[in-house]
């Protein structure tokens, strides 16, 4: 039997979802616009992010889907590597994902972890942001919660499109497990798009603490991570997903992003008045006794 059609068959399979990859993948980065080095006040007249959620995410999906259409020669910097390392871990999926097996506790335990990743985990996350910065008055825990929220939903969008497209098959789906076009729909990770998307945004809100960065950053790898060894998608699934989660973060922190809270900060001052039913909590490190703690502070 001459095996030429069947690799040209499934070469052309990988030269179109690699072209879709790039396409958007690039969508985020590609539109977002160059940090300003201070930042410029908006009028106070606009429309409240609530009143705005609803279109802006219909703006986002506009810059997403349309993005390719802006790429400079510049993105191939990172545009050609990441189609590299997809077109690697595609060709070498069944592989790595066959050699773990179904290992109970490893599944019970990558399971529980993705929960984060889920609809209910990561919207919850935002979901609480917004609701404690209402009840205290902080613009920034706010803003964070509403961002969030668009981010996912923007996220949910791309990743059910996606899927849709190419349908593959998750690992444990038999022989056309890794295949395209094949009534799937493990590509890409949309726990991982989610996972990383949100905490893009919290890592760029709260730019200013390192431990809230990187541990948004850790738990959103974590969840990558999980989705793999649970078997529940391959590691282009997830390559893929952090790249377009971290690149929708990226894009509705840099477009929506109110400059005055910023203002405020760095002139030491709150947004608001601090709601008395929650109190301030500030973590405090003696260095001389090398210990931890926390400040609770109410106001009466």
């Amino acid at each position: 039997m001459d095996a030429s059609p069947m690799i040209r068959h499934y070469s052309r399979r990988y030269a179109a979802l690699l072209a879709l990859i790039f396409a958007i993948t690039a969508s985020a980065a590609a539109q977002t616009p160059a940090p300003s080095t201070s930042p410029t006040p908006k009028p106070s007249s606009s429309p409240s992010l609530e009143r705005e959620f609803f279109r802006n995410i219909l703006r986002d999906q506009r810059a997403i889907w349309t993005s390719p259409l802006h790429l400079h020669r510049e993105d191939a910097k990172w545009l050609a590597p990441l189609g590299l390392a997809t077109a690697a871990l595609i060709a070498t999926d069944r592989r790595t994902a066959d050699a773990l097996g179904d290992n109970p506790t490893r599944l019970n335990v990558s399971h529980y972890v993705s929960y984060l990743g889920s609809g209910y985990g990561s919207g919850g996350v935002a979901a609480a942001f917004y609701l404690v910065g209402r009840a205290r008055d902080d613009a920034r825990a706010r803003e964070t919660g509403l961002l969030g929220g668009e981010a996912l939903i923007d996220s949910g969008i791309v990743a059910a499109a996606l899927k849709t497209s190419t349908q593959r098959p998750r690992p444990r789906a038999g022989k056309e497990r890794g295949d395209f076009f094949d009534g799937g729909l493990s590509f890409p990770s949309g726990h991982t798009i989610a996972a990383w998307s949100l905490a893009t945004l919290i890592a760029n809100e709260y730019k200013d603490h390192p431990y809230v960065r990187f541990g948004a950053y850790g738990l959103a790898a974590l969840v990558s991570a999980s989705r793999f060894t649970g078997r529940n998608h391959f590691l282009s699934d997830v390559l893929v997903g952090s790249t377009i989660g971290y690149g929708i973060g990226r894009y509705v922190y840099r477009v929506r992003h109110d400059p005055n809270i910023d203002i405020d900060l760095q002139g030491g001052q709150t947004s608001g008045v601090r709601s008395r039913l929650f109190p301030l909590i500030a973590p405090r490190f003696d260095r001389s006794t090398h210990s931890y703690g926390m400040t609770l502070a109410w106001t009466f």
